[in-house]
């Protein structure tokens, strides 16, 4: 065979090969598509049913005369070391007043919140179906911000004082870091971490990769929870900050591997790279002003949802697994 005939059979062998992995990647995405929608017309058909109680209005109609009778339908909200007189003096103060006030106009209905949380509760069922519909309550809470969602007995506590808006006059004086998240659009993502903490075990060992380990299981799950919310929205960055971590994954992680900290039990890196902060500390001043906090739970997140990607294990799996299998298995490379 002369080598124009071997060049002409390659080529037409190199046209049919390409032709054939074209077909198999239309395949698997035809197939993915097809599991994705037959997996959310299930969810659709869960029955759930949200009820918004405005305990806010409630307590902002309070008086010595209906006292008695909003302890006994919200025992859980007044504890007893406190008088009576507490709450009636609370009710009329001002500064009560003008939370009501303030609330009042920011949250006029609860009726998109309310669709979003069903559709959320549907998705938490779906994979965990022991999960019960919890009763919803709305409150006000002196912008305690330490406590903005709260889970607990079945009951779910929104602090709608905490979600008036990041400029709100009320925020002043507390760090920009933290009032980011101040708005409505993170109800939901803060109801998906609350439920995410309780479904994911904390880590067996102090490593700094069992820790990144760990929330980024938290931020698989809330991935899978809340759908239609971006990327951005589920890890609670803004969209320059998510952009900023995307295009940096591979110098993050080399950063990580350079300095071998994966298997570092040093205290301090938790709040460099894994707790709020206004940024993340690589001691490096170029980067330290433009990257954003928790990096950390950013990269794994990454080794996480590679790690499912690329081996067939069910949610409960997931959890259930080690930090360090987790990540041998994971195959996972930063992108470029």
């Amino acid at each position: 065979m002369d080598m124009i005939s071997y060049l002409f059979r390659y080529h037409i062998i190199k046209i049919k090969m390409m032709k054939f992995l074209k077909i198999g990647v239309i395949f698997y995405m035809f197939s993915s598509c097809t599991k994705d929608s037959k997996t959310a017309e299930e969810i659709a058909k869960i029955p759930v049913q949200v009820t918004i109680e405005r305990f806010d209005r409630i307590f902002a109609d309070l008086t010595a005369e209906n006292l008695a009778q909003i302890k006994e339908e919200y025992p859980f909200l007044f504890p007893s070391r406190y008088p009576d007189s507490i709450w009636i003096n609370k009710a009329k103060d001002t500064l009560q007043l003008e939370i009501n006030t303030e609330v009042e106009k920011v949250y006029p209905n609860f009726a998109g919140e309310k669709e979003l949380l069903e559709t959320f509760l549907k998705h938490v069922k779906y994979y965990f179906p022991e999960v019960t519909t919890p009763r919803v309550i709305t409150i006000t809470s002196d912008v305690d911000y330490q406590n903005k969602v709260v889970l607990s007995d079945n009951l779910l506590l929104i602090a709608l004082d905490t979600y008036l808006g990041t400029d709100h006059h009320f925020y002043e004086g507390i760090q920009t870091y933290i009032k980011n998240n101040f708005n409505r659009e993170y109800i939901l993502p803060d109801v998906a971490t609350i439920y995410a903490k309780q479904l994911v075990e904390l880590p067996k060992n102090r490593t700094f990769l069992a820790n990144m380990i760990y929330y980024g299981k938290e931020i698989y799950l809330k991935n899978i929870f809340l759908p239609d919310f971006s990327n951005a929205q589920k890890i609670q960055y803004s969209e320059e900050k998510y952009a900023w971590a995307e295009a940096n994954e591979e110098e993050i992680w080399r950063y990580f591997i350079d300095r071998q900290l994966l298997y570092s039990t040093e205290a301090d890196l938790s709040s460099r790279f894994l707790y709020p902060g206004p940024f993340s500390k690589f001691y490096l001043e170029e980067i330290d002003q433009e990257a954003p906090d928790r990096v950390g739970q950013f990269i794994g997140w990454r080794i996480v949802t590679s790690y499912m990607k690329n081996n067939n294990v069910s949610l409960r799996q997931l959890l259930l697994e080690d930090a360090e299998t987790i990540f041998n298995r994971s195959k996972y490379k930063p992108a470029r």
